[in-house]
């Protein structure tokens, strides 16, 4: 696929086929996500594979809406992916925790890389963290940031419409706050 065509394809998927995840395919995923940026290059994230079904359920029962499709996804993928951080491996500024957005493009690599070689995911954070670092024996001084079901898309899932795209309008201003850059006369290719 295309860059571009990965970012459209991508969606939230929550049933997945039975079928294992292919190890090679998981490794260039792996390596995606390892080569996001960084606080300084720290890479203060830690990533957890979840493949037993006994620990994808306890996990899906740490999840705060347990009878949402997310937990259900939990349970019925292949396999999860938790990423764990040490926030002193990142640095704040100005009150902004920076091992918040390591985390966030480490994860955002690893799912489009996910969708790039097959798979699905889905983007989970509302969970119970202290239940999850229990089920996985996570140290105390780190913190779970976010989680998603990795696996191949069942059928019915494939076919589902995407999100409708924003409208740039309302979400992207040039030079000040509301000052729509589609109201300039700037020069934006739109590519479609």
């Amino acid at each position: 696929m295309q860059f571009y065509d990965v970012i459209k394809s991508r969606k939230s998927i929550k049933k997945y086929k039975p079928a294992e995840i292919d190890r090679d395919r998981l490794s260039k995923i792996i390596d995606a996500a390892m080569m996001s940026p960084s606080w300084k290059n720290t890479n203060g994230y830690r990533f957890i594979f979840v493949d037993r079904d006994e620990i994808k359920d306890k996990l899906a029962n740490a999840i705060m809406n347990k009878s949402s499709s997310a937990a259900g996804a939990v349970s019925n993928a292949p396999m999860t992916a938790i990423i764990v951080a040490d926030p002193h491996a990142s640095g704040s500024m100005e009150g902004k925790d920076y091992y918040l957005v390591d985390c966030a493009i480490a994860m955002e690599h690893f799912i489009l890389a996910a969708t790039e070689e097959g798979y699905g995911t889905c983007w989970i954070g509302a969970f119970d963290e202290k239940k999850v670092k229990e089920i996985l024996a996570i140290p105390d001084n780190l913190r779970v940031v976010a989680m998603t079901p990795l696996g191949i898309a069942q059928e019915e899932e494939e076919e589902k419409p995407h999100h409708p795209k924003k409208d740039t309008y309302d979400f992207v201003y040039i030079n000040k706050w509301n000052e729509s850059y589609l109201d300039q006369n700037v020069k934006v290719l739109v590519h479609k």
